[in-house]
């Protein structure tokens, strides 16, 4: 047998051999265009020279605090230069970067922080209140370093240093740690799952680079893109956009709060040209008043996902002047991971048409390997005939490594060699999918995932409950709220929703409180169990909460 010419004398040269990580993205964009603007934050101008140097200050600070590989440096903030310059300051200590979703609980809080083994918190003064009350209940509490911005409106300094002290100790020619294997830990993101306790899903240096190139390719991004932060940080790593911007010369526009007044100025002010959001960022651009809208002569490409946004919407914001991208992805997939590809020819087609081939999930990412509607009882893929209902699965290079200290949830997401998703679609004829159902009765509110077995939990924890249920009701505003279905013991007393709802609120984040609460019993099988699929029916007869 001949010897195959292309394996002898060729060799890998170990010098070619380079792991990929979002991190060589700054070093290359810092050399090319050094006084290019790379983040805007009210009156806060800063260059790529500028930030890249602040990156290598807050990795040289943490290592000097003896942080490095396998360690977990958290950060809670809203969209701001701080949490921004985390994305490679962290990474480049050679440690892995966990951020926090602003809105959650402290019990939950100081889970994710003695889960994740937190060495260092860098934590925005405004969720001070929070962060001190989820440290109580932290055994080995992380060195807490305050992110004092002067956009904050409220909140005090608890830490033992300012986030701007903390780079003054850092050098700005300190030697970024790349990581010697493209599969080591980049960053830590919790998702709250199908059950109340969130699991750590962890994403590794290759992944998120292929993930930011792929982010170029699916929305067709050119160079020096203006991109406004309307999508949280703390989300996926902002569905890998902060190392997408690194790469093209972007601008970061920053929002502390996403407010349509904000999202108008920002786009007449700064000539924004993306942005991304979920359905609720959507609704605020469609519904604002007058006085809060801005003209603009130039169309904003927007990026969407979560809830699957209607129909109805995404024709609107066309109209307004922005050219809408949707895509489809879970925490697990590093974000989007799937996008409904546009053709030219649909371009004839009536908008309401095309406002609905829009509205499905689509097909694979350029960096995705497998995506497929999937029967999960013989894994075998169901027929691409629009109606056959199954399992949407993902296989590749933008799967997660895994959950953080959970073999068992793990092999069973990613048996049979294929990530499974818990959502339930079809497979349309022309090969893109569209999702039909939510097997695991997650609730997806203004992109937030809630799981619904948290909110029953709490619910059982009332005095006056005997049975709860949770289902998601569909809602103009937010894409789905929490509506929740009460039988109430016979020995309780008269009772409110109203009450209920404050008192879920009282021992949940408020956006995971019930906004809806109806009384009667609870439709069943012969077993007992509750058949949860009637109870959306009425929740979707209701129809939407919000104008």
């Amino acid at each position: 047998m001949t010897a195959n010419p292309y394996e002898t004398g060729l060799d890998r040269v170990e010098a070619n051999y380079t792991p990929l990580s979002p991190l060589s993205f700054i070093e290359r964009t810092a050399a090319v265009y050094p006084d290019h603007i790379s983040i805007i934050h009210g009156d806060q101008r800063y260059t790529w020279r500028e930030t890249y140097s602040r990156c290598r200050r807050l990795a040289s600070a943490l290592t000097k605090m003896k942080i490095g590989v396998g360690d977990t440096v958290t950060v809670m903030a809203p969209n701001t230069p701080a949490i921004y310059e985390s994305h490679f300051g962290v990474p480049m200590s050679g440690a892995v970067l966990n951020t926090l979703n602003v809105r959650l609980d402290a019990k939950t809080i100081a889970f994710i922080l003695e889960q994740g083994d937190a060495k260092v918190l860098i934590t925005d003064k405004e969720y001070s209140e929070t962060i001190e009350e989820a440290l109580k209940h932290v055994k080995n509490k992380p060195r807490v370093i305050d992110i004092d911005d002067a956009l904050a409106t409220s909140g005090q300094l608890i830490g033992e240093m300012t986030y701007d002290t903390l780079l003054e100790e850092g050098t700005p020619d300190f030697a970024p740690r790349l990581p010697d294997d493209e599969w080591r830990a980049i960053s830590l993101n919790y998702t709250s799952g199908t059950t109340g306790n969130p699991k750590g899903v962890v994403y590794h240096h290759r992944g998120a680079y292929l993930n930011a190139l792929s982010n170029i390719l699916a929305w067709d991004m050119g160079h020096h893109p203006i991109y406004l932060w309307t999508l949280p940080m703390f989300h996926c790593n902002g569905w890998c956009f902060p190392w997408t911007l690194a790469a093209l010369a972007g601008t970061s526009v920053c929002l502390r709060k996403v407010e349509a007044q904000s999202i108008f100025a920002a786009i007449a002010d700064h000539g924004v040209t993306h942005f991304c959001g979920a359905p609720i960022v959507l609704n605020l651009i469609i519904n604002a008043k007058p006085e809060e809208r801005r003209d603009f002569n130039h169309t904003v490409k927007v990026m969407t996902a979560a809830a699957p946004p209607p129909a109805s919407v995404l024709a609107a914001m066309e109209q307004a002047g922005f050219h809408m991208t949707h895509v489809y992805g879970l925490t697990e997939t590093y974000g989007p991971a799937v996008v409904c590809a546009w053709k030219d020819e649909w371009n004839q087609r009536p908008s309401e048409e095309q406002a609905k081939l829009k509205s499905r999930q689509g097909v694979n990412y350029h960096a995705l390997r497998g995506l497929q509607v999937i029967d999960p009882a013989t894994m075998i893929p169901v027929p691409a005939d629009g109606e056959t209902m199954g399992e949407v699965m993902f296989r590749g290079n933008i799967v997660m490594k895994g959950y953080l200290k959970n073999d068992k949830a793990t092999q069973d997401a990613l048996r049979d060699g294929w990530f499974h998703s818990g959502d339930l679609g079809v497979m349309e004829p022309d090969g893109y999918i569209k999702l039909k159902d939510r097997s695991k009765d997650i609730i997806i509110s203004g992109g937030e995932n809630i799981s619904s077995i948290e909110v029953e939990d709490i619910l059982y924890r009332h005095p006056a409950v005997l049975e709860a249920a949770v289902v998601a009701r569909p809602d103009n505003k937010w894409g789905e709220t929490p509506c929740a279905f009460v039988t109430l013991k016979e020995t309780a007393e008269e009772i409110t929703a109203e009450a209920i709802i404050s008192f879920c609120r009282d021992n949940l984040a408020h956006y995971k409180a019930p906004k809806t609460v109806l009384f009667g019993p609870l439709p069943k099988t012969s077993t007992g169990k509750i058949q949860k699929f009637k109870l959306r029916e009425q929740a979707g007869e209701l129809g939407s909460l919000s104008d």
